[in-house]
């Protein structure tokens, strides 16, 4: 280990001489054979237990510096105190360092970790590669109290004895039988590992908790409801005899009534159902069996749900329920809206709320089915978060695991962290345009070096498959996205099959064209040398007009053989600004005629994309649409955050949140409020508003990385604003 932790590893003596499955690290397309992953550890609840002594006063300021590998959940004296890390690479593992002093006492202390490790090859967890066990200091300023080494105990809760998962194998459900007792306490091993560590501590989630706003009971059950989506664990006693069974059913909805009819979304009726199994394929049902007595039950996971229903045995009595609910931390009155555009007012809302949920130790695609940080879905979702908090830890983090993941493939992984490989060609194109993002709002020029030699590696990786006018020519390494579900492709003329055929098609070479546009605008600001005419995006540009824009059509094709012009073919090259100035009008036109024919994903793109042409009052009229495929339908539809696609029932697993839908977020504030940085990190700003005329009124609060925040205020047609230190 590097020389963050003066502590040692220590894990159970079942993982001391295994070797780490670093197997699981590999390229999509190999699919190796992986060493055996013995059954018997997977899904491990572990206990680890430790003391120290505090001789006089406790000192002012104490912290714990520790990490686990999987999960830990940090207890002190018998107080919940923190949980991490966030999941990462061995490469660049994690850790967390947190002000212990308020739970400390003179005297003897007692220290647990609640070490979880999971086992499985998923999205939501580093995991799968016997890599198991936990590490901490405990420090006053430099002195250092305790830490972790052979005199510290552990044993297994051995209640958990579900083996069944969830989602994308995406946990394991909590089945527990409270008469089985936890194993006998055992010495610790002490192990050396390969760990490299992070830099610097990640902070952990902000953890806390609710009530419900409602319930009913019927006859052998409690509906419980929360309000609105939660991304939680449940807390409760259960008070029976042994061998009494409690079920216990999560939903982000309710279910159809008998008629076929969805009921409102909060109305809750003797009739009431909750789909338990839900529409993002989660079936969220536990079943825990009684010890006589008291039987606490403290979820160690999360799930993505607003109802809860417990089912109950007569004679078995439930107190205490509430939801523990975790995300990154997030001052909630940091980002305010206020204006009379009730439309607009809900849609920030939802967005707003789907970004905290969403925002967990990494930007989860969905908090439920998946929970892993997709490349694509950064795009959106970090411009919204940072705009939102005003704090860069979370995004800096994900550019790092994105870097990170280039030891597995230069040309980057799609799920970054994770044990899952998946690679989406799209995504990986995207880099340049969050490396702009990491110095606009960061202003660190020598992090953006090292980010420019990353993005010139993803341009050589993908240069294998250019043809001889440069143009990429079925780039079979890599998912070839365009847009997801397939049904919002707008026709897209061009057999997505994956692996992707022979041929040269649209969105893939603008993202390509893109990327090129952004890393030379990155050598432009760090004034990087070049030799001649190693500057590129001219050619491939001028290729690109040859090879898909059809005069006649005034818009460009899908691909080299069709005519047939999808939006996603018209809004990218729009978007990234090399689209032939005589394809402005057409693309703008079709944007109105087609609206959002895309995915909530490609949205992003196109509201840009009509900034670029000034078209402010396309962009507010498509934020505060009431149609079909709009944010607004999805709160029509009860929603209480931004959803997977437009509507409930336009994808056959929409999860019920999503924040890659929350576009509305940075576009509302880069291009219709207009603030953006004069100088990087945000140390001068630039507001310059195009808010349409026939807006009455619209104030908002927005903080800024520097530590101040603009106050924004518009009324009849004028407005002000000023900034204010926090």
């Amino acid at each position: 280990m590097s020389n963050i932790f003066s502590g040692k590893f220590i894990t159970p003596a079942e993982f001391l001489y295994l070797r780490p499955i670093n197997e699981i690290f590999h390229c999509e397309s190999e699919r190796p054979a992986l060493p055996p992953h013995p059954d018997g550890l997977k899904n491990l609840h572990i206990t680890f237990c430790g003391s120290f002594e505090i001789a006089s006063l406790v000192p002012e300021r104490v912290t714990a510096r520790l990490t686990a590998d999987d999960y830990y959940k940090l207890y002190i004296n018998g107080e919940f105190v923190c949980q991490g890390p966030a999941q990462g690479y061995p490469q660049g593992y994690n850790w967390n360092e947190v002000d212990v002093t308020r739970y400390l006492r003179s005297g003897e202390n007692g220290i647990i970790a609640e070490v979880y490790y999971n086992g499985l090859i998923n999205r939501s967890f580093d995991s799968g590669d016997l890599r198991c066990g936990f590490v901490c200091d405990i420090l006053a300023g430099d002195e250092l109290l305790a830490c972790t080494d052979g005199s510290w105990r552990c044993r297994f809760d051995r209640s958990y004895v579900g083996l069944r998962t969830t989602g994308y194998a995406t946990q394991f459900l909590e089945d527990r039988d409270f008469r089985v007792e936890p194993t006998e306490w055992e010495r610790v091993r002490v192990k050396e590992t390969d760990y490299t560590f992070a830099d610097k501590p990640f902070p952990t989630v902000d953890v806390h908790t609710l009530e419900p706003v409602a319930f009913i009971r019927r006859e052998g059950s409690v509906i419980y409801d929360f309000g609105r989506e939660v991304t939680a664990g449940l807390r409760f006693t259960a008070c029976g005899h042994e061998g009494d069974s409690v079920t216990l059913r999560c939903a982000e909805e309710l279910a159809l009534r008998a008629d076929g009819s969805y009921p409102p979304e909060g109305e809750l009726t003797p009739e009431t159902e909750i789909r338990w199994k839900t529409r993002a394929n989660c079936e969220y049902s536990e079943t825990m069996i009684l010890a006589e007595g008291e039987n606490f039950v403290d979820q160690y996971d999360y799930k993505a749900f607003r109802y809860a229903e417990l089912i109950v045995p007569e004679g078995v009595e439930i107190t205490g329920f509430q939801a523990v609910e975790r995300h990154y931390p997030l001052d909630e009155n940091a980002c305010l809206l206020e204006t009379s555009d009730e439309a607009l007012k809900k849609v920030f809302e939802i967005c707003k709320r789907g970004v905290m949920l969403g925002s967990q130790e990494v930007y989860v695609d969905c908090p439920g089915r998946e929970k892993g940080q997709y490349a694509g879905d950064l795009t959106v979702t970090s411009a919204s978060q940072l705009w939102l908090s005003g704090d860069t830890r979370l995004f800096e983090k994900a550019v790092r695991n994105q870097v990170e993941s280039t030891f597995i493939n230069e040309g980057i992984m799609a799920v970054t962290p994770g044990s899952f490989m998946q690679e989406i060609a799209d995504y990986s194109l995207q880099f340049p345009i969050l490396a702009l993002r990491y110095y606009d709002f960061t202003g660190d020029r020598d992090g953006l070096m090292k980010l420019l030699g990353v993005c010139d590696r993803m341009l050589s990786f993908f240069e294998r498959w250019q043809r001889e006018d440069g143009l990429l020519d079925g780039v079979d390494c890599k998912w070839n996205l365009v847009d997801w579900p397939e049904n919002l492709r707008d026709g897209y003329d061009f057999p997505m099959t994956n692996p992707i055929g022979k041929g040269v098609h649209n969105v893939i070479n603008a993202f390509y064209i893109g990327a090129v546009i952004c890393t030379e605008r990155i050598i432009d600001i760090l004034d990087v040398k070049l030799e001649e005419g190693a500057k590129r995006s001219d050619a491939l540009i001028d290729a690109y007009n040859r090879c898909f824009w059809r005069p006649e059509l005034g818009l460009y094709a899908d691909s080299e053989t069709s005519n047939h012009a999808a939006l996603h073919s018209n809004v990218l090259p729009l978007y990234f600004g090399f689209a032939k100035e005589e394809s402005h009008r057409g693309i703008a036109e079709l944007i109105r005629r087609r609206g959002f024919s895309s995915g909530v994903y490609m949205s992003y793109f196109t509201l840009k994309a009509l900034s670029r042409l000034g078209l402010y009052n396309d962009i507010w009229n498509m934020l505060t649409s009431t149609g079909e495929s709009s944010w607004y339908n999805m709160a029509r539809e009860g929603c209480t955050c931004c959803i997977e696609a437009w509507g409930k029932d336009k994808k056959w697993n929409t999860s019920l949140c999503h924040p890659w839908a929350s576009a509305p977020i940075s576009v509302l504030i880069e291009d219709i409020i207009g603030v953006s940085p004069k100088a990087p990190g945000f140390t001068d700003v630039d507001v310059r508003p195009h808010i349409p005329n026939s807006v009455e009124r619209l104030e908002m609060r927005i903080p800024l990385v520097t530590g101040k925040h603009i106050e924004f205020e518009w009324e009849n047609g004028f407005y002000n604003y000023r900034f204010i230190k926090d």
